[in-house]
């Protein structure tokens, strides 16, 4: 274990005894207790909230504003009716889009 020694205004050490006597335990448990109720380990990312991540920091991401949530709240279009209305849409595929303005290899 390590050691904090915290200078604390008098009003805040008097509040502090007051809860812990009022608790029946030491000033420095009721703090210790305090400390790790607020401070436990934060459960790691998962691999797609790191990749959020790093694609908001780098600002590649952004969230949608409130107007389109509550639209994608409202929708009921299931996702084989949402790729039929793109087939029926014509045109090249974004795909084939994005590799003809990359240009050519080399």
């Amino acid at each position: 274990m390590t050691a904090l020694t915290l200078e604390l205004a008098t009003d805040l050490m008097e509040r502090l005894q007051i809860e812990a006597a009022r608790l029946g335990k030491p000033a420095e448990v009721l703090v210790g207790e305090w400390l790790t109720a607020h401070l436990m380990p934060i459960p790691p990312l998962s691999e797609r909230e790191r990749a959020r991540e790093v694609l908001r920091a780098a600002g590649l991401l952004t969230e949608l504003g409130p107007e389109l949530k509550r639209r994608a709240a409202e929708s009921t279009a299931s996702l084989e009716e949402v790729s039929a209305a793109l087939s029926r849409a014509g045109g090249k595929p974004l795909s084939e889009m994005v590799i003809e303005q990359r240009g050519p290899k080399g």
